[in-house]
């Protein structure tokens, strides 16, 4: 249930109705939007309580959301949110902001080469993994805690931001030293207490599509962080599972105007993991900003058969720097900057 509000209401009003929420014992989530500001009570019970708040001063209007995930919906929020990276970097708004960087932090020397020439060619904010999921148990696993160590000497001396992943609970405090964004993978996208958890921080959460996820599960995924009062969330389509094997999943540029349509939250695409081919990587990296992306999550790598992990859909840097150039005149015929 949502609670539109008067433009006319006084904050000793505004309380009172944000203390009769807590007094019956829910959560207030509120969104304050150009033309209206709302007030949220998510709950199987609060359409109970109707009448005790149509009865009172300030409440404009009394009306249910319809859909499942009620906070990350259109219903409650109108406008587009834009979610803020340390005050420098917006992500949904005009500008379409690129992350890159190598799909894992394999050593010091590694991720500097990498984020000294992907910022160079106008990288908004360095990506690398720290803790990596694998298939296989045998594969490479990630640096962990060393790895972050070199990720916070780049933030500190490239004067950029970190986009990291993040895999259970026990890692969140050690990767929100460093990450400015926390990224939970596509194969936990569904793990409910993790979202909860990283839902009571107030950093930004990259949440990756899961690879067998639909559309409304992801935004119910998004919920859960949500409804623990972190809004900053920022889908990111990566790829679905389908019966196609020439590729290594199927990007679902669908998703774009479906996900806008149905939510207000920011949507980037990750084409390296969407696509899983070097060489058709930048195509659909440019096919994602004309469906409206909001951003990109692109992996470079400067010895891509050396890599340790992901080398073969992992772009050079030339070739970074190359679909970056094409960016710039696809971003100005469609209204927007990068």
């Amino acid at each position: 249930m949502i609670l539109i509000i008067k433009n006319s209401i006084t904050e000793e009003q505004f309380n009172h109705i944000l203390e009769k929420i807590k007094e019956l014992g829910f959560t207030p989530h509120i969104s304050r939007g150009v033309k209206k500001t709302i007030i949220g009570l998510i709950g199987e019970q609060a359409e109970k309580y109707r009448e005790i708040f149509e009865a009172m001063e300030g409440v404009e209007q009394i009306s249910e959301i319809e859909k499942p995930f009620k906070l990350a919906s259109r219903e409650f929020k109108e406008e587009n949110t834009i979610v803020k990276v340390n005050d420098k970097v917006e992500i949904g708004g005009k500008k379409v902001v690129v992350i890159a960087g190598p799909c894992a932090v394999e050593s010091r020397e590694q991720i500097f080469k990498i984020a000294e020439l992907v910022k160079k060619s106008g990288a908004d904010l360095i990506r690398g993994g720290v803790f990596k999921p694998r298939t296989s148990p045998y594969a490479f696993q990630g640096l962990g805690k060393e790895a972050l160590k070199y990720l916070k000497e780049v933030k500190e001396l490239l004067k950029i931001g970190i986009v990291t992943e993040v895999m259970n609970i026990e890692q969140i405090d050690a990767v929100s030293e460093v990450a400015d964004v926390l990224q939970i993978g596509a194969r936990n996208v569904q793990n409910f207490d993790l979202l909860k958890e990283v839902g009571k921080i107030k950093k930004p959460i990259l949440l990756k599509r899961g690879m067998a996820t639909t559309i409304k599960e992801w935004l119910m995924s998004a919920e859960y962080i949500m409804s623990q009062g972190n809004y900053n969330v920022i889908l990111c389509e990566r790829g679905i599972r389908t019966f196609e094997d020439s590729t290594r999943f199927t990007l679902d540029l669908n998703a774009i105007p479906v996900v806008k349509s149905l939510s207000h939250l920011p949507i980037i695409v990750d084409p390296s993991h969407g696509i899983g081919i070097r060489n058709f990587v930048p195509t659909m990296a440019k096919a994602a900003v004309v469906a409206g992306a909001d951003g990109l999550i692109i992996e470079v790598h400067h010895k891509p058969e050396e890599a340790l992990s992901d080398g073969p859909q992992s772009i050079l840097p030339q070739q970074f720097e190359q679909l970056m150039q094409e960016l710039k005149k696809i971003v100005e015929v469609i209204g927007r900057t990068i």
